[in-house]
């Protein structure tokens, strides 16, 4: 079973100083698949840039060249709580881009699953606005990509992170081709993803949402992926899944109020890993999109890579919930 995963240093150049979005997160995991020698277990592929082609399908012209424009001056605040630093625009392009090509390499045979460790994430950003620390659409525009580029006719995209994407949601509202799932905290930012949010036009019903409150944990989550995300990616039979993997419902993160734990999103990656050899010969890349506590955040993705390579899991250094 090979697994690849897509990394590349321009990611770290999105400087963001001491926002909770920052490049320790990616800096901190590499460490760790590194020093546990996990890395060595898995394929490296190499990202490249999102083109604007690629780039327009999902985003208009105005918020492209806004990115685009914002990067050239010393940096700016794109609303209340996302920023753009010099090389933001190209560390975007590369992330959209490493999702790109972490699909191709699992739809061409490179490897049988992929993982873009990729930033700034993208799940918030709608078609024309960047926020929630997201610049442009990551796992949108990947899917796009599969479904326009590489033929693709339906595509599913399940997101565990603990904020709901309201931009993946609101892209694909109308398009029957996408199943969108979605694990959240709710009530909380950005405030959409209520249980009625099912889709419109030929997209009625492709948009499934399980909002789930304050404290929920591992029990809450697997139950969810098991009775709602599985049954309706096989009656869907995607050919490929897309995973928004964002790690801030862990227990110790510090912009949420849940008690997931590594082990929990360990069950979580092999549940999606079981649906895909189910539905679509293993085809599964995962994007991360959230986690900012970065214990936590390292040893949940290296968890998912143990999980993808058919590995035992290790030991979660942070153990079950404390009280809070």
């Amino acid at each position: 079973m090979s697994v690849g995963y897509i990394y590349d240093p321009i990611y770290l150049k999105h400087e963001t100083g001491e926002h909770v979005e920052n490049s320790r997160r990616l800096s901190t995991t590499m460490e760790l698949l590194e020093s546990s020698q996990l890395i060595a277990k898995l394929v490296a592929i190499k990202p490249r840039e999102a083109t604007h082609e690629e780039l327009a399908r999902v985003h208009t012209e105005e918020h492209i060249d806004l990115i685009r424009s914002v990067t050239r001056s010393r940096g700016a605040w794109l609303g209340g709580d996302t920023y753009a630093c010099p090389d933001s625009y190209q560390a975007a392009l590369m992330a959209a881009g490493g999702v790109i090509r972490g699909v191709d390499a699992v739809l061409d045979g490179e490897a049988n699953h992929a993982f873009a460790l990729v930033r700034p994430p993208g799940h918030h950003a709608t078609r024309d606005q960047a926020m929630g620390f997201c610049l442009f659409n990551n796992v949108a525009v990947a899917a796009y990509h599969a479904l326009e580029a590489r033929g693709l006719k339906r595509v599913a995209i399940a997101d565990f992170d603990v904020h709901h994407g309201n931009g993946t949601q609101d892209i694909f509202y109308t398009d029957e081709r996408v199943l969108y799932f979605s694990t959240h905290q709710y009530p909380h930012y950005p405030g959409s993803g209520a249980t009625n949010e099912r889709g419109l036009g030929g997209g009625l019903g492709t948009t499934i949402n399980v909002p789930l409150a304050a404290y929920a944990g591992d029990h809450e989550y697997l139950q969810a992926y098991q009775k709602r995300f599985a049954p309706a990616a096989e009656q869907f039979r995607p050919e490929l899944i897309l995973v928004s993997a964002g790690y801030d419902a862990h227990w110790a993160d510090p912009l949420s109020a849940m008690q997931m734990t590594v082990q929990g999103f360990a069950e979580i990656a092999s549940i999606l890993k079981t649906t895909a050899d189910k539905t679509c010969n293993g085809r599964l890349v995962f994007a991360l999109e959230g986690g900012y506590n970065l214990q936590a955040l390292s040893h949940s993705i290296r968890a998912t890579f143990e999980v993808l390579l058919g590995l035992p899991v290790s030991a979660d250094p942070l153990g079950k919930p404390r009280s809070r």
